[in-house]
This record gives structure tokens, C-alpha cells and sequence, in this order.
């Protein structure tokens, strides 16, 4: 997909830094121990304890509370996802790019922890035109996955563009000039049951999305 080099520069470099910095924490722990790191912004907190003794605490950052109608029309919230570990990415129905590769491998991740109900997995459509939950549904039965696990939900640009570039950290973008009318990244984000980032992963690379089914172990070994 072409994207001029202006907006690359204007909406990529946030991306493109957390990327650099992810290789970097991930080669980092992978040598010191099995544990990931946490992305996003963080802030100090001062507390007390039980005794009265001040302490600092690190607030990480959080995917926050929302409300879209998944494939079967249904509104889905963040309690569908209480105590889960998920991957979550963005992507739209018709896209004749990434998203056909980026799925194609997610599947093998979906393929690989099926079975295991702490994982879910959640797709965003970017394509709030088109792709209501009846389009939703058939790419879900094409794709051959069970929704009760994948769900795939729609809603408004402003909500779902704000979570994607504030939240997850994912650059979406709508673009006349872009194939297929839309500039989006092929994140794969892994985000553990604090609702917090614990990795990003390109999904049209088969190394990463590897690289993703091993994380997913080692995150769901923290709660052990």
C-alpha cells in the first residue's frame, strides 16, 4: 500500500518509535527473565499502607471502558473481557492489503489457543461505512472461527479511531488517496488482564505473530 511520505512522517513516528522500542524491551527481558513489559504511558502515584507509610506505585496506562456491536448485533463491553488476556487489532472487510495476511496469521495464534478460554481475541473494523455486524458475521464464517471467542465489533469513526491512536496505539486513518480509502497498521496487540499493553506485533510477519504465541504463554504463566 502507498502512503505518501508526508503522512508517514506526521502519523508513523509514535508508531514507529514504539516498535524500535519494543524489539528493544523484548531482546532486553528476553535475556534477564521471562516476563514482559508493559507499554504505554505511566505516571507515580503516591499511597499510603495499612501503616500510614507513604509509597510510590506506577500507574500504568489502561485500555479504557467501551461499547460496540459485535457481529451478531450485540453490544459487547470490556466485562465480555474480564479476566482474559486478548489480542486486539484493526482492520476493515474489504481491504485488499494487510488485513487478508494479517488475519491469515492471526488465525494460526487463534488455531494455537482455542481451546484455552483465557484467551480472546478482539478485531476492530476501521470501516464504519460499510462493515455493520451482518458483513462482520459472513467475514467471521469465512474467516472459520468462533465468535464467542473472536469477536469482531463496529462503531462510530470518533470512538473507534480515538481508541485505536490513543489507546492501542495504532494509527488508523480514512485517506481517498490510500488503497482501499483507509491507512491502517497491522498491530497485533497483546494486552493482559489489567487491561494494560504487553506487546505489539506485526501480523504480516510470520516471525512476530511466532514470536506473539510464545508472549501469550509466557503472560499467562504471570497469573500462575
Amino acid at each position: 500500500m502507498f502512503v505518501p511520505n508526508s503522512i508517514i512522517m506526521i502519523k508513523f513516528k509514535r508508531q514507529i518509535q514504539f516498535f524500535f522500542l519494543f524489539v528493544f524491551m523484548a531482546t532486553m527481558m528476553a535475556c534477564q527473565n521471562k516476563k514482559l513489559p508493559i507499554y504505554g504511558n505511566r505516571e507515580a502515584k503516591v499511597t499510603k499502607d495499612a501503616s500510614g507509610n507513604e509509597k510510590v506505585d506506577t500507574v500504568y496506562q489502561t485500555i479504557p471502558a467501551f461499547k460496540f456491536l459485535n457481529q451478531d448485533s450485540v453490544y459487547v463491553t470490556q466485562d465480555l473481557l474480564k479476566g482474559k488476556v486478548y489480542i486486539a487489532d484493526f482492520f476493515f472487510t474489504s481491504c485488499t492489503t494487510i488485513c487478508p495476511t494479517m488475519h491469515r496469521n492471526l488465525k494460526t495464534v487463534y488455531d494455537a489457543y482455542k481451546n484455552d478460554p483465557s484467551v480472546m481475541f478482539l478485531s476492530h473494523t476501521i470501516d464504519f461505512k460499510y462493515d455493520k455486524p451482518s458483513v462482520l458475521k459472513r467475514y467471521a464464517e469465512k474467516l472459520g472461527v468462533d465468535t464467542k471467542k473472536w469477536q469482531f465489533v463496529y462503531g462510530n469513526k470518533e470512538e473507534v479511531y480515538h481508541l485505536a491512536e490513543h489507546d492501542y496505539l495504532v494509527v488508523v486513518q480514512e485517506d481517498s488517496t490510500a488503497t482501499d480509502g483507509y491507512i491502517h497498521q497491522g498491530w497485533l496487540v497483546l494486552i493482559d488482564k489489567q487491561k494494560r499493553i504487553r506487546g505489539a506485533y506485526d501480523g504480516t510477519k510470520t516471525d512476530q505473530v511466532e514470536q506473539l504465541k510464545k508472549d501469550i504463554a509466557i503472560l499467562l504463566a504471570e497469573d500462575k
